[in-house]
C-alpha cells in the first residue's frame, strides 16, 4: 500500500508535469499539438496527452482544431495580477501605438532575473506571431529588460564589464535594440518606463523581421515609443502598482 510521503512525491510530480506543459506556451504559442507539448516539456506522449485531458476539465486549457490553446480559466487567473500591475491601464496607450506604427507594441516589468511581458497590443494589419515576445525572457538578454537595467542601479551592479558598456551605450542612446537571440532574423526595440521618482519600472518594446524593422525605422518609431512611455508613467501612477514596484 501506498504511503502518504509516497503519494505526496506523486501528487508533487504530477503537478510539476502540469506546470510543465502549461509552460509550452511561454513562447507565445497560439496552439500546440499533443506532439508539440510533449516535446516541449519532455515527457511521453501519452503522459502528455493525459495531463492535457486534465487541464482541459480544469478549464485551463482549450481543444483547439491542431491541438490544444489556453483555457478561459487560466485568462481568468491572469487578469487581477495584469490589473495589480496596470497592464489594463496601458492598453489604449499601447493600441494607439502598434496602430500608429503598424507592429505590436508591447509592455514589459523586470522580477527578479526575467523580464515579464504583461501585455501586447496588435495593429489592425500588417501583423504576425513573430511580433510577440515571448512572456518570460532573462533580463540581461532581453532588450525589454536590458532597457530597464541601463537605467536602474541595480542592474549597473550586476552588469559584467562587457555588458556594462552596452548598458552605458542603451543610456546615451535612451532606448535598446539588438536582434532576438534565439532569431537573427528578427530585431527588438525598447524604451523604459519611469515612475516619479526616475526609476525605471518596465519597458515598452516592438520587434519584427530585421527586413521591415531597419534603421530607418527604427529612428521613426523610436520617439512615438518613448512618447508612449511617458504616457504610460503618467497613467499608472496609482498607490496599488507602486506598491508592487516597490517590491522588486
Amino acid at each position: 500500500m501506498p504511503t502518504s510521503e509516497s503519494q505526496s512525491r506523486s501528487g508533487s510530480r504530477a503537478v510539476e508535469r502540469a506546470v510543465a506543459v502549461l509552460g509550452c506556451f511561454d513562447d507565445g504559442a497560439a496552439e500546440l499539438t499533443v506532439s508539440s507539448l510533449a516535446a516541449r516539456a519532455g515527457l511521453p506522449v501519452s503522459s502528455a496527452h493525459r495531463i492535457a485531458q486534465a487541464l482541459v476539465r480544469g478549464g485551463l486549457l482549450e481543444r483547439a482544431p491542431d491541438g490544444y490553446r489556453i483555457g478561459s480559466g487560466l485568462i481568468s487567473l491572469a487578469v487581477p495580477p495584469l490589473v495589480r500591475l496596470g497592464a489594463d491601464a496601458c492598453a489604449p496607450q499601447l493600441y494607439a501605438l502598434a496602430a500608429g506604427i503598424g507592429i505590436t507594441a508591447s509592455l514589459a516589468v523586470v522580477r527578479g532575473d526575467d523580464a515579464l511581458t504583461v501585455f501586447s497590443a496588435r495593429p489592425p494589419d500588417r501583423f504576425c506571431d513573430i511580433q510577440i515576445p515571448r512572456a518570460r525572457q532573462p533580463v540581461d538578454t532581453s532588450v525589454m529588460g536590458r532597457a530597464v537595467l541601463a537605467f536602474e542601479q541595480l542592474g549597473r551592479r550586476r552588469a559584467s564589464r562587457e555588458s556594462e558598456v552596452d548598458l552605458d551605450r542603451i543610456r546615451r542612446r535612451g532606448f535598446a535594440v539588438d536582434v532576438d537571440i534565439d532569431d537573427p532574423t528578427v530585431l527588438a526595440v525598447a524604451v523604459p518606463v519611469f515612475d516619479n521618482g526616475n526609476r525605471p519600472w518596465g519597458a515598452v518594446g516592438v520587434q519584427a523581421r530585421r527586413r521591415r524593422l531597419n534603421e530607418p525605422t527604427v529612428r521613426r518609431i523610436v520617439p512615438a515609443m518613448q512618447h508612449t512611455a511617458a504616457l504610460i508613467a503618467r497613467t499608472t501612477e496609482s498607490p496599488a502598482v507602486r506598491v508592487d514596484i516597490d517590491s522588486r
